[in-house]
């Protein structure tokens, strides 16, 4: 740099981290929005989803600012992470879950990233996703994400915890996190395919994010939700119907869905539609094992959680 010359001015980023009951994993992911190596300012927002709220008891270093909300809009995940975004004053938004981690450089890696790609939608990253203190790596598959690419698969790697907009772009173009879902499931994903629609998702291809998975995760468990949601989602998104694969991978999680609450006509018939569309899908094949009883959904989901995979 030039002597005299303005030093450079960093946009200011909001972290908002949606919360219910969960007081020591929250501090943790506090902690490590405040300690990001941002040069920039930024400010933290918890929001409480019908818990008394609580300043987390956290070192607030300087340029950093945090403050407690509670949710004011519909009960859950959905309407917790409107309730911040609508509250942000970041030139840049960004969620992270109280039981994730945002690992230090996130924000100096995707905020540059962003800001030269001034075409995108949004940006995600790779993650360490951590399951009962092993960390596996998960990289993002490319430097950008366009719709049909998330379309065909659900590209983990984008998640609710390591994404980041414009906030601009997030409330005037792409739109608040669809509260309709039920129980808030793959609300992130479609916020996403939405952000895609406006222009590729952009990806740092290495991980920023450690993700936990354990069996006290939010969706652990719930079947019914899980498949209802599903369901609404490619009634949202219509152009699945014209990606195969896309709508065969839906098809399949909802059929393990099915088999796991014992509904084993509906789980084959969609398990059955779903291989016609690709044999590729192993929701699907595991739907069909549970069906028949030879195998429990828990045993599945359980040795998927160990090798890093979800349904």
């Amino acid at each position: 740099m030039e002597l005299g010359a303005p030093a450079e001015v960093w946009p200011s980023v909001t972290a908002v981290i949606p919360t219910k009951d969960r007081p020591v994993l929250l501090r943790r992911a506090v902690r490590a929005v405040l300690e990001q190596t941002y040069p920039g300012h930024v400010e933290c927002i918890v929001v409480y989803d019908g818990t008394e709220p609580a300043v987390p008891e956290v070192a607030v270093p300087e340029n950093r600012t945090l403050s407690v909300l509670v949710n004011n809009r519909t009960p859950g995940l959905a309407g917790n992470r409107n309730t911040g975004y609508l509250a942000a004053s970041g030139d840049y938004a960004a969620s992270c879950d109280d039981d994730d981690e945002w690992l230090p450089d996130k924000l100096v890696a995707q905020v540059a990233l962003l800001r030269s790609r001034p075409d995108a939608g949004a940006a995600a990253s790779g993650f360490l996703l951590n399951y009962e203190g092993r960390d596996m790596e998960r990289v993002a598959a490319a430097a950008e994400l366009s719709f049909l690419d998330m379309l065909e698969s659900r590209h983990s790697e984008a998640n609710a915890s390591t994404y980041l907009f414009r906030r601009d772009v997030l409330l005037n173009s792409v739109g608040l996190v669809d509260e309709k879902l039920p129980g808030s499931y793959a609300e992130d994903y479609e916020l996403l395919l939405r952000a895609a629609r406006l222009g590729p998702i952009v990806c740092v291809q290495r991980p920023l994010t450690r993700v936990y998975t354990h069996k006290s995760s939010f969706f652990a468990g719930r079947w019914r939700t899980i498949d209802e949601a599903l369901r609404q989602l490619v009634q949202i998104v219509p152009e699945f119907e014209d990606v195969p694969v896309g709508i065969a991978r839906i098809e399949g999680q909802r059929a393990f869905a099915k088999a796991a609450l014992g509904q084993r006509r509906e789980a084959l018939e969609l398990a059955r539609r779903s291989l016609r569309r690709s044999i590729r899908v192993k929701q699907s094949w595991a739907a069909i094992l549970i069906a028949a009883r030879l195998v429990s959904a828990e045993r599945v989901l359980a040795t998927a959680q160990r090798f890093g995979y979800g349904i």
